[in-house]
């Protein structure tokens, strides 16, 4: 690693140039490999170890020089794509992923099958050289903007639910796709519902094997939770010139969907001052809440460093990212219920003049998502339940049944 870092600043030094553009910059980042080091040659990456890449992030900050775009692109289409995608497909959509070209979105959850994920309804059905595809998916970030979106649709109903999913990468912008805001409880709009009507995607955009793709799926959530607590953090972007200029603005524009992310985590930071300024810190029970919020989020961290670890040593996601996931839904609501007992009725304002200008009730508010989004508490402990602890399984009456015949919806 000593030797990868020394020819990768060497690298920097001779080609990094702040005047061109971010494209024209990834372009050449790309072409040499040192885009995504730990990919392998054939995909554009040097077919190094997997901690390349932390040695990648600090030489590219220390040379003030920009990396690959963040998001849903390099975070689960990227990896998704690498693991289970064709010879073609990656050739055709891993470098656009890297130059920022394309970004990508995530078309998993549907009104009706949500915690239920293999229970969805959305179809595919071939049609020559194509898949048509009709359904709604719903909680999509980034839809609005997407090139292209990570699907799961039904492609057999005669065979048991987990059977007749195949996973696809379709094209976002065309005629037969319909995306709308989705406006939440705390003001903001960070997510879409999508509709498709005979929407098309090409044969060959098949990802892994035809009806399988419920595997590929369990991969990609296990790689979301293993992000979980990285997921809406912003990595910090320095130094001059057109390139860093772009990467800025395009972070911008990025982040503007998690800008309400701090405060559905529950504001830990908040605490303690708060308690000071509200002259609570003398308040036992405060006190005692305040240091059992902060030893769980110190456990959190913990648990987060591991997954961060073993993704550095390119180990395959494992349990900590469910039991980090868990515990951050914990350390959110411990949060909330102390700045209820700091602020009192308070906390329910909003606006301006509010709190922190309203930022508690924005907490109080959001916290419940961190219980949702990317997969329920209830399932996160039934995968430890039955994953890890080996304990039974949850009965499943319909297991073996044709999805054709199973009760759902109205029925």
């Amino acid at each position: 690693m000593d030797d990868v870092r020394t020819e990768l600043r060497a690298w920097l030094e001779k080609n990094w140039d702040p005047d061109l553009s971010l494209r024209e910059w990834r372009e050449i980042l790309v072409s040499s490999g040192w885009a995504a080091p730990s990919w392998p040659t054939e995909s554009y990456g040097l077919g190094l170890p997997a901690d390349s890449e932390s040695i990648l992030h600090s030489e590219l900050a220390r040379a003030g020089a920009v990396g690959t775009p963040t998001g849903v692109s390099m975070a689960l289409a990227a990896p998704t794509l690498l693991q289970y995608g064709s010879d073609e497909l990656k050739r055709t959509l891993l470098r656009p992923i890297l130059t920022g070209e394309h970004t990508w979105c995530q078309l998993f959850s549907e009104p009706g099958s949500g915690s239920d994920l293999a229970g969805l309804t959305t179809h595919a059905v071939a049609s020559g050289d194509e898949w048509i595809v009709n359904g709604q998916k719903v909680w999509n970030t980034s839809a609005h903007h997407a090139d292209y979106g990570l699907l799961v649709a039904r492609t057999d109903w005669d065979v048991p639910k987990h059977a007749g999913i195949t996973y696809f990468a379709m094209p976002m912008r065309q005629a037969g796709i319909t995306v709308r805001p989705l406006r939440q409880a705390n003001g903001y709009s960070s997510f879409n519902e999508v509709f498709m009507d005979d929407a098309r995607v090409p044969a060959d955009h098949v990802i892994g094997e035809l009806n399988n793709g419920w595997a590929i799926a369990t991969f990609t959530l296990a790689v979301e939770r293993r992000n979980f607590a990285t997921f809406a953090q912003r990595p910090p972007i320095t130094g001059d010139g057109r390139a860093v200029k772009e990467a800025r603005a395009e972070a911008d524009e990025y982040f503007k969907t998690y800008e309400w992310y701090p405060q559905r985590t529950g504001r830990v930071d908040l605490l303690v001052d708060r308690a000071c300024e509200a002259g609570r810190n003398t308040d036992p029970v405060v006190r005692q809440k305040i240091a059992k919020v902060l030893t769980l989020q110190r456990v959190m961290q913990w648990t987060a460093q591991r997954a961060a670890i073993a993704r550095a040593q390119g180990k395959p996601p494992g349990p900590e990212g469910s039991v980090a996931k868990l515990m951050a839904s914990e350390v959110a609501r411990a949060a909330a219920e102390v700045h209820s007992l700091i602020g009192g009725s308070s906390g329910l304002l909003a606006g301006e003049d509010a709190p922190l200008g309203g930022t508690i009730t924005e907490v109080l508010i959001s916290v419940p998502a961190i219980s949702i989004a990317g997969g329920t508490d209830e399932i996160q402990r039934n995968i430890v339940g039955e994953r890890v602890l080996g304990l039974p399984r949850e009965p499943e009456p319909h297991k073996n049944q044709a999805f054709r015949d199973v009760p759902r919806g109205s029925r």
